[in-house]
C-alpha cells in the first residue's frame, strides 16, 4: 500500500462482536493501527499510549481502531483490561493484514516466521491513504500519530 492509494474495504467485527465495515467510516478521517498480538508487552505499550492520547485524537475529528490477529473475543479482554476506549478489529485469519500488505517476514528469536509488522495507515475522509507509519516502535507512537493529525490543521475548537 502506497499514499493515494484507495484502502481496501473491509468487513469484520468488533471487540463486541458487532459487525464493521471501513466503508462504515467514510467522510471521517481513520487511523488504523495494526499490531501483532493483543496483551503482549509491545502491544500493550502501544495500546496503552493510544489510549493515553484518545481525547487529544478525537479532538482532532478523527477515528482510532486497532486490528490484529485475534478473536473478537481476545480483543475484548485486552480493551477490558487496559481500559481502552477505542475499537479494536478482529483479523484472525489475517485477510485484512494481508490486504493492507503487513503481513512480513520477522525474526522471531532466531526463526523466521511471518506475522503482522506494527504498522499504521490515515486514511482521509475520502477513503484514500493519506499517510503510513512503518516500522512503529509502540513507544511514543501515539503522540506521533497525534503530532501528524495536528500538523494537518484538524484540531477541532471545542464550543464555549
Amino acid at each position: 500500500m502506497n499514499v493515494n492509494d484507495k484502502a481496501p474495504d473491509f468487513r469484520t467485527t468488533d471487540e463486541n462482536g458487532k459487525e464493521v465495515a471501513l466503508k462504515d467510516y467514510r467522510g471521517k478521517t481513520v487511523v488504523l493501527y495494526f499490531y501483532p498480538k493483543a496483551d503482549t508487552p509491545g502491544c500493550t505499550k502501544e495500546a496503552c499510549g493510544f489510549r493515553d492520547t484518545y481525547k487529544r485524537i478525537e479532538k482532532t475529528g478523527a477515528v482510532l481502531a486497532g486490528i490484529s490477529a485475534d478473536t473478537a473475543t481476545s480483543q475484548k479482554k485486552f480493551q477490558d483490561k487496559f481500559s481502552l476506549p477505542f475499537t479494536l478489529l478482529a483479523d484472525a485469519d489475517k485477510k485484512i493484514a494481508e490486504k493492507f500488505g503487513v503481513v512480513k517476514e520477522k525474526n522471531m528469536y532466531g526463526r523466521k516466521v511471518m506475522g503482522i509488522a506494527r504498522t499504521t495507515f490515515v486514511i482521509g475522509p475520502d477513503g484514500k491513504i493519506e499517510h503510513i507509519f512503518n516500522n512503529v516502535k509502540p513507544e511514543g507512537h501515539a503522540e506521533e500519530v497525534l503530532d501528524y493529525l495536528r500538523s494537518q490543521k484538524r484540531e477541532v475548537r471545542s464550543e464555549k
